[in-house]
């Protein structure tokens, strides 16, 4: 569709976020159209909102706005709703959403953490020496991917190649309109989406019924034993939230670790900046989640009519919050076209806020400052050897390939 402007703007179209097109779109939704109507060929369509204020207020607007159409637009084959409604934590309303956190909130406790933490540091430590003794490797396969194999190696009681069977597949299922992920594609979209979900559900599924064997203390045996007043966790529940963990794990923090490289690569006076003060990791981290926006929005139906501003909202639209876009409202920050490691204060919304905040987000960070804070040291020299390949996705704001040089 045409703004009334020379800026196009169309949220569905992959490549524009490919082309890195979408920050223009989003400016100037922002200051023209902040809730904007974004029409479909099919007659249908959704709002975008696209301004700090509004997402930050709809991601805590329970009352007017549901998570249960599922966390992506056109993310279900079935029209009369998404199937993880009620069952999957970020498709879930309170108060069952609290129900669901307590119990899932204990596979994030400090001691799990603490084990992820170790695991991750020896994968990395192994990436990184592999890639000295290279002089260089491809960031996102060889050392980012890492992080989240850590972490799933612990929480899911798994091996490291069990690890990253799971990554692939959930990297196809976010990258489904990707040919590098999910090549020679001829089928419907969505059909492809849901044939992959399937093959999730199946590896998650054979580890259910390991674990009903031998159980231990990772995810799927918590959950085993786990009861919502008093009554034991489906099946469904437990493979629904299992995706929910390794999807999020997956992608959050390996893009987030590649934005960030190639954040510090472009702005080279703040990596000297990071280098000569590495007290500055955790600012520089949070500068990257909101400099990039891994998940770049989250989905809303509004329960009843509702109004944004001057825009009325009837029961059943869809609503998209788009953190890509809040996270450089100049309204929220100063300069935020401008990559600062030591910009506060940084209320970014790349983890979302309120009860949907993001339940991995402390693991997030640990992982991604084991592997920052291991690049600082040695005096390891990385650099950016050729243009990062992004992830066709208007959904997930990832890089699926980049070459790099490291040296001591």
């Amino acid at each position: 569709m045409t703004a009334s402007t020379a800026v196009q703007i169309d949220l569905t179209d992959p490549d524009q976020f490919v082309a890195q097109r979408h920050y223009e779109m989003f400016s100037w939704l922002r200051e023209n159209d902040p809730v904007h109507w974004h029409a479909d060929q099919d007659g249908g369509g959704f709002w975008a909102l696209t301004t700090y204020e509004d997402v930050s207020a709809a991601y805590l607007d329970h009352t007017n706005l549901s998570s249960e159409a599922g966390p992506m637009l056109g993310g279900s084959l079935y029209s009369d709703g998404d199937p993880s409604a009620g069952r999957m934590l970020v498709s879930t309303d309170p108060p069952r959403h609290r129900l669901l956190r307590q119990q899932l909130h204990q596979t994030f406790a400090q001691s799990v953490i603490k084990q992820v933490a170790r695991q991750v540091e020896e994968l990395v430590d192994t990436a990184v020496e592999r890639a000295l003794a290279d002089g260089g490797c491809d960031f996102s396969t060889d050392i980012a991917e890492e992080l989240p194999a850590g972490a799933l190696m612990v929480m899911m009681g798994i091996s490291r190649r069990e690890a990253h069977e799971l990554i692939d597949l959930t990297r196809s299922m976010i990258g489904y309109r990707d040919p590098l992920l999910v090549p020679d594609s001829q089928d419907d979209e969505r059909l492809r989406l849901a044939v992959i979900q399937a093959e999730i559900f199946d590896f998650c599924a054979d580890l259910l019924r390991a674990k009903r064997k031998n159980p231990g203390s990772d995810l799927i045996s918590t959950l085993l034993k786990a009861e919502i007043n008093g009554r034991p966790w489906t099946e469904d529940e437990i493979l629904f939230n299992c995706m929910n963990v390794a999807v999020g794990g997956d992608e959050t923090s390996s893009y987030t670790a590649c934005a960030g490289i190639v954040a510090l690569d472009e702005n080279p006076e703040q990596f000297r900046q990071l280098r000569a003060t590495p007290q500055l990791l955790d600012s520089a981290l949070g500068e990257i989640l909101r400099w990039n926006s891994t998940n770049l929005y989250v989905h809303r139906v509004a329960l009843r009519d509702t109004t944004i501003r001057d825009k009325t909202i009837r029961a059943g639209d869809s609503v998209t919050l788009w953190n890509a876009a809040a996270n450089r409202d100049p309204a929220q920050f100063r300069d935020p076209e401008t990559f600062d490691i030591t910009r506060s204060p940084n209320k970014h919304l790349s983890y979302g806020i309120g009860i949907h905040r993001c339940i991995g987000a402390m693991l997030a960070h640990t992982e991604l400052t084991i592997l920052f804070r291991r690049l600082l040291t040695d005096n390891l020299q990385l650099s950016v050897t050729g243009p990062p390949r992004r992830l066709r996705s208007n959904f997930i704001q990832g890089i699926t390939r980049l070459p790099v040089t490291l040296t001591r």
